[in-house]
């Protein structure tokens, strides 16, 4: 049975420790390359981009190049002989034409720019995105630290009173103490048989937490590098929140997407007053075909005509199926000219579009204000929180002092047979907790402090 206990204890320590351990930035790194939900963004970024080409794209002349290839049967009219035919006719178009608008209102010039600001919001957008999920992934990190030094608080716990039953079960042999004696360190044993218990599983089940944020699963044995963690208490009180919210308004990405967004929609606004204005185009087009009547002249004969008695010679021309080569030069066609477009009315479209821009125009506004509003809230109970940790931290700090005093005091009166087992467990219960407690507001004090320093736009590590 003892063999088996001290086996559950060294699986608990070391089952996560048999290669090499992630350090923080190592396990931010991978979270940050294998977020699903950050790659959407990223290829989100990638359409606002796309858009921004097209847009600037648009305010090049257009090209675009065609051809038809059409049998007519019936009666119809020949478009390049202006003669009627009654039996299959193959005509042939091919045509080039190009566009370019001299003049829109700028209405194209400010949808470039907005969409420019669109992708530029989207890529500060990706930037908090990363920073959260780097600051979730401390988080837990610093959680996995904690729940392993309550983990060995709980192992030295259960190893110091294993050799007080130990000692205590020599005595009740030797008629030194009662048997009642042994049976309660049996139970304090016991009882923290099952602190060590839990506090293995709290551990696997960080470790755990810790994987899922990361998103790693190919990982078995996983394990992560224990920092230097210096707690530096004077320098909360150095920065105050006014100083702390100015400096991420600097730094904190998802005020410069608000910022990116308010420019886009600013410019979306332009675009659409543009459209009200008149609008000048430069048209070109250069065509050509080919029709199956059409003929061409080969050469000349003389005819003889009689009409009663009188006869006289005519010039006739000797005529032949006009081929394709020459058809297509013969038939060229261009075009040069200029295309003014007033909009008088369109269903209040143009109208509509403009009052929306403004609405947007004003929401991405208030936007930013909330963000900021948010931002200081936050901040602000941020700080209150890592004062309150602080204190929190000192006044365990004192309280473990205390219960370490009294612990040793307990211990040594009951090797002295002057208190009893129930006595003596309660001064060690009383040590567990007061260290459970310590444990718990440093890192959580930790946590605290990095979270001001996230705002600040400091990197986080130890």
């Amino acid at each position: 049975m003892k063999n088996f206990i001290f086996s559950l204890l060294l699986i608990i320590s070391f089952s996560a420790s048999s290669q090499s351990p992630w350090d923080l930035q190592t396990c931010i790194s991978y979270a940050l390359n294998h977020n699903i939900s950050l790659r959407q963004s990223s290829l989100n970024n990638e359409l606002y981009k796309n858009n921004t080409e097209q847009s600037k794209g648009a305010l090049l002349p257009s090209l675009n190049a065609g051809a038809t290839h059409v049998y007519n049967f019936g009666k119809t009219i020949d478009r390049f002989t202006n003669e009627f035919a009654d039996k299959r006719v193959l005509s042939q178009n091919f045509y080039l034409g190009s566009s370019v608008i001299l003049w829109g209102g700028l209405s194209q010039v400010n949808i470039v720019k907005a969409n420019e600001y669109t992708y530029l919001s989207g890529v500060e957008l990706l930037k908090q995105q990363k920073n959260d999920v780097s600051l979730n992934v401390a988080n837990a990190y610093i959680g996995v630290i904690f729940s392993e030094e309550v983990l060995k608080i709980s192992q030295n716990q259960y190893s110091v009173t294993a050799e007080q039953l130990e000692r205590t079960s020599k005595l009740v042999t030797a008629g030194a103490l009662a048997k009642s004696v042994e049976y309660d360190i049996k139970a304090q044993l016991a009882n923290e048989l099952v602190n060590v218990t839990v506090a293995g599983n709290n551990f696997q089940i960080s470790i755990l937490t810790l994987k899922q944020l990361m998103n790693l699963d190919s990982v078995t044995n996983f394990s992560i590098a224990r920092p230097e963690i210096t707690l530096q208490e004077a320098e909360l009180l150095e920065n105050n929140v006014q100083f702390i919210y100015e400096s991420s308004l600097k730094t904190q990405a998802i005020i410069k997407s608000n910022e990116y967004s308010i420019l886009s929609a600013e410019r979306s606004l332009r675009s659409a007053k543009g459209r009200i204005s008149p609008s000048l185009s430069l048209n070109g087009n250069l065509a050509t075909g080919y029709s199956g009547l059409a003929l061409r002249k080969t050469g000349d004969y003389q005819a003889i005509n009689t009409i009663g008695t009188f006869t006289y010679s005519s010039t006739m021309g000797i005529y032949e199926k006009a081929p394709f080569v020459y058809q297509f030069q013969q038939n060229i066609a261009k075009s040069l000219g200029l295309t003014l477009n007033i909009p008088l009315y369109n269903g209040l479209q143009t109208h509509t579009a403009i009052k929306n821009a403004k609405i947007n125009a004003l929401n991405t506004r208030l936007s930013l204000d909330l963000t900021k509003q948010n931002l200081y809230k936050n901040i602000a109970q941020a700080h209150v929180n890592a004062k309150a940790g602080l204190n929190k931290y000192m006044a365990s700090k004192f309280s473990v002092e205390a219960a370490t005093e009294s612990f040793n005091y307990a211990q040594q009166k009951f090797n002295a047979g002057v208190i009893s087992a129930i006595d003596f467990s309660t001064s060690k219960n009383r040590l567990y907790a007061a260290e459970s407690n310590l444990l718990q507001a440093k890192y959580d004090y930790v946590f605290k402090l990095k979270v001001l320093d996230y705002y600040q736009g400091k990197p986080l590590g130890f």
